[in-house]
């Protein structure tokens, strides 16, 4: 058994073990995650700080965008952590809800939750004037993400919920809805 499978096999295993070990896991989940989040902002400020490169923005305009960029993150974190939530689980893939949710943002994108945080990396970069947070540690955040969802993520979720994420995962985009959607008539 490899380390992938080993990994999947216990994602699989908490998703669907005891509300307990669920409930037990879930907080350790979301502090690693902000953990690991906040490491990259750190980092790319000392990268900055290394190269001599300060405040590529400044600061009055720094927080005026920010501003759009932030309430769009936390629009998206919070509208996405409220459907989870409607469902009966946490976004932590280690507590998520029973079945599969696509209501919400997820009607639109599988991933909306990573959409509002990868937008808030962005925000902080702006914020902080961090170059190096725009324009490396931001998409390689976001390669980290992509790279997780596809070998660890996708396939637990295809093992736990079956053709009715094929079909979803078929017609739903990651992490940007497509624009037909937004706008396509629902009957």
């Amino acid at each position: 058994m490899t380390l992938k499978t080993k990994w999947i096999e216990i994602l699989y295993n908490l998703a669907t073990g005891s509300r307990k070990n669920r409930n037990f896991f879930t907080p350790i989940g979301a502090f690693f995650y902000a953990l690991l989040t906040f490491s990259f902002v750190i980092i790319a400020l000392q990268v900055d700080r290394l190269l001599g490169i300060t405040d590529i923005f400044p600061r009055p305009l720094s927080i005026i965008l920010a501003l759009p960029i932030f309430s769009f993150a936390v629009f998206f974190i919070g509208w996405s952590v409220l459907n989870f939530l409607r469902a009966k689980g946490t976004p932590v893939p280690f507590n998520p809800p029973p079945k599969l949710v696509t209501t919400g943002p997820y009607a639109y994108m599988r991933n909306p939750m990573l959409t509002g945080v990868f937008a808030l990396l962005f925000g902080i970069g702006v914020l902080l004037g961090s170059a190096s947070l725009l324009v490396i540690f931001t998409p390689l955040f976001i390669l980290v993400n992509v790279w997780e969802l596809k070998v660890i993520e996708e396939p637990e979720l295809l093992k736990r919920l079956g053709q009715d994420y094929i079909e979803y995962r078929k017609s739903t985009p990651m992490f940007f809805p497509s624009l037909g959607k937004i706008f396509k008539r629902r009957k």
